[in-house]
């Protein structure tokens, strides 16, 4: 019988162990290579030759053409741009500071019927968009809302139909997001580094800046990344409550398609979703190693 093979690197005691990748690894993961390529390959694919082609309306011959792209960043549509990474910036801000200070809270808590409902309530409040909540904050905090009218805020300048009302309803949403991202990763804060950290003579500001921030920081960078991501793709709560009043670069898009502004402007809109593909995929290359390295500290 042939002794087993040793591994050098280790002083040779170790029993050296391959892993093989078969032909049925590759099958098992067909189906959804498959899946992935129809319903994202395809229309990435459809969006991106739209977007620098161009068809002669009277012979229908197609040519490669850069003017789509080119007019994407110049005027409105640089404006839609610029709009909607402003409002996804902010609101993901704004939503990471609120619910780390909620998730911290509900850590702490020693109530576990607190707990269990704010999650519970946060995962419903985190799927609760498009029109419905546009019409409940329509409804609430409008021009003839009941709290409008109550506290007359007409007076102290608040207008929903506005940057700042928008703002306001986008971190309805994105808040308890983001306290269902942080939760694990406080859960994740090991109560032995806490009691460590104290019997050294650190303070709870000293432990959070040496210890605390920089094991979340990951998770954290990961959650506002995820935030912005929801934000600037956001398209049915700020159509039915804003319209065109705040340039978003998803209603400039509807606008094109739809031809209110300028007819045949299909391909520009095309573009305009590309340069969302493309600051998406920035977004996501920026989110999955952060990912990927806060896990460690959930396991």
């Amino acid at each position: 019988m042939s002794a087993p093979t040793t591994d050098p690197a280790t002083g040779g005691g170790t029993p050296r162990r391959r892993r093989r990748r078969g032909p049925r690894t590759w099958l098992a993961a067909l189906p959804l290579l498959v899946f992935t390529g129809l319903c994202f390959g395809v229309p990435l694919g459809a969006i991106a030759f739209g977007a620098v082609t161009r068809t002669d309306p009277a012979t229908g011959a197609t040519r490669l053409t850069g003017e789509h792209l080119a007019r994407s960043l110049q005027g409105p549509y640089l404006a839609s741009l610029t709009g909607s990474v402003e409002l996804s910036a902010l609101t993901a801000l704004l939503s990471t500071l609120l619910g780390v200070l909620i998730a911290q809270a509900l850590v702490t808590s020693r109530s576990t019927a607190l707990r269990s409902a704010a999650l519970t309530a946060s995962g419903v409040l985190a799927n609760f968009g498009g029109v419905p909540l546009a019409f409940a904050f329509i409804a609430t905090a409008g021009i003839s809302g009941v709290l409008t009218q109550l506290a007359d805020l007409t007076s102290l300048g608040w207008d929903l139909y506005s940057f700042t009302g928008l703002t306001v309803v986008y971190l309805y949403f994105l808040i308890p997001l983001m306290v269902l991202v942080t939760v694990p990763a406080l859960d994740g804060l090991r109560p032995q580094w806490r009691e460590a950290a104290q019997n050294n003579g650190a303070t709870a500001r000293q432990f959070w800046r040496h210890v605390g921030l920089p094991v979340l920081a990951p998770s954290l960078l990961g959650g506002f990344v995820l935030l912005f991501g929801t934000a600037f793709a956001a398209h049915a709560t700020a159509a039915a409550l804003v319209g065109g009043s705040v340039p978003l670069v998803t209603l400039k898009i509807a606008d094109a398609l739809s031809g209110n502004v300028l007819t045949g402007q299909e391909n520009v809109a095309l573009a305009l979703g590309l340069d969302m593909i493309l600051i998406a995929g920035l977004v996501m290359a920026v989110y999955l190693p952060l990912q990927r390295r806060s896990a460690r500290w959930l396991r």
